[in-house]
């Protein structure tokens, strides 16, 4: 349900035309050589390049894949300056805006009811939660754990028995706005969940002695504005002092070597890490209920999109974790048996080595507060669509991705105390 606003702020709202992408283009560059990384660097710091991956400037490096959008205005320049250098580049996307009313390709099934193979915007994940609860009031319950910074509610919902303290997995999506197929998984793990309990051996086992703790939208201000104004908005909407500019990577936030990584201090950057760690209301609500739910929480799993990787600690160091084994083992067997489905390939491994060196995210943050098994899903796809997979591609990413899910779970349940 959408909450009232003071008339000032729909005012202000309202007078905000939705941004148009129209031409826009995405680049995908590998630089053969530290000499062409700084070429792209150099671009970065002359043109408005918005990095789709890696997530910002100072990650990319020689070899890495790198993707790129650019304005119609500047990309023929852009264009210009690879062929100059003899780089390496394709146009992934011609026309952003096309891509963007592209994505919606499914028809609903019948107008009115929840589907799970469409983008459902924040009204209709809230009437969800509702209706859920409704249904199978034995299983789910709906905790408000706080609210963001424009007064909507932080919803987790809270699946298995009610009574008895038990092992329980803390699942968040939604953490950066644009990765609409994030929520989507949220949505679709509590939909199978609730809908094959006792009919489906491993599922019935799992919510008989587990508890799952989902919270289906982390940066709801965030995925709101995303809707309404910006497709390709990444961080949540609070202010920032002394800056014009608005947002905080709710992902840079967290008390995890939090300003160790540099070029995070920026507002006006998509990867600005905050005023200080915990600063931003969605970070504290979440860190909050996690510390006080610690004895029950055996696992942490946060779902972002894209690139098809498994990541487990650390990302703010190159040391590794002492159960790192562990932790690989799960990886390895979890991206197998998401495979089985449709064959799509993922890669894991610790998040430094494997993406790149991050600073403040929750991932480490929840691995150093004791929950020795933390993992990140970046989910379909390798970049074709990008953050633009289209609705026809979501119950294939969310079908394949319960597999793994389930199976960590099962790990959880049996190898944790």
């Amino acid at each position: 349900m959408w909450l009232i606003l003071p008339v000032g702020l729909i005012a202000t709202t309202l007078a905000i035309a939705p941004v148009r992408f129209d031409r826009e283009k995405l680049f995908r560059v590998k630089p053969q050589d530290t000499k062409q990384a700084d070429i792209i660097k150099d671009l970065a710091k002359t043109n408005e390049l918005d990095f789709w991956y890696p997530g910002a400037t100072h990650h990319v490096a020689a070899n890495m894949t790198v993707d790129f959008r650019v304005s119609e205005k500047e990309s023929q320049a852009i264009q210009s300056a690879l062929d100059q250098n003899k780089m390496r580049y394709e146009i992934l996307i011609h026309d952003l805006q096309q891509e963007i009313e592209k994505q919606f390709d499914v028809k609903e099934d019948i107008p009115g009811r929840h589907s799970y193979a469409k983008y459902n915007n924040w009204e209709k994940i809230v009437a969800w939660t509702e209706k859920m609860m409704d249904k199978h009031p034995e299983m789910v319950s709906r905790i408000k754990i706080g609210s963001t910074v424009e007064d909507n509610p932080l919803y987790v919902l809270k699946i298995g028995k009610k009574k008895g303290r038990r092992k329980a997995i803390f699942m968040d999506c939604g953490i950066h706005a644009r990765e609409w197929v994030s929520p989507a998984f949220c949505q679709w793990f509590v939909y199978q969940a609730t809908k094959t309990y006792r009919r489906n051996k491993i599922m019935t086992k799992l919510l008989d002695r587990m508890n799952f703790y989902i919270l289906p939208v982390f940066n709801v201000d965030g995925y709101i504005w995303s809707w309404t104004k910006n497709r390709m908005w990444r961080k949540n909407r609070s202010k920032n002092q002394n800056s014009k500019c608005i947002g905080t990577d709710l992902n840079r936030n967290f008390n995890a070597s939090w300003d160790s990584i540099p070029n995070t201090n920026d507002p006006c950057a998509d990867n600005y890490r905050g005023s200080a760690p915990e600063s931003e209301k969605e970070t504290k609500a979440v860190t909050d209920f996690i510390r006080s739910h610690l004895n029950e929480i055996k696992a942490y799993i946060t779902f972002h999109s894209y690139s098809q990787m498994l990541l487990f600690p650390y990302g703010y160091t190159s040391k590794l974790p002492p159960n790192h084994e562990d932790l690989a083992k799960v990886a390895k067997i979890g991206t197998d048996v998401l495979s089985t489905r449709y064959e799509t390939r993922y890669i894991y491994g610790p998040i430094e080595s494997t993406i790149y060196p991050t600073s403040g995210s929750s991932l480490d943050w929840a691995y150093d507060l004791g929950i020795k098994h933390t993992f990140a899903f970046e989910l379909r796809d390798k970049g074709k669509f990008g953050f633009l997979l289209p609705e026809s591609r979501i119950k294939p990413t969310c079908r394949e991705t319960m597999l793994a899910v389930k199976f960590i779970s099962k790990y959880i349940l049996k190898h944790t105390p």
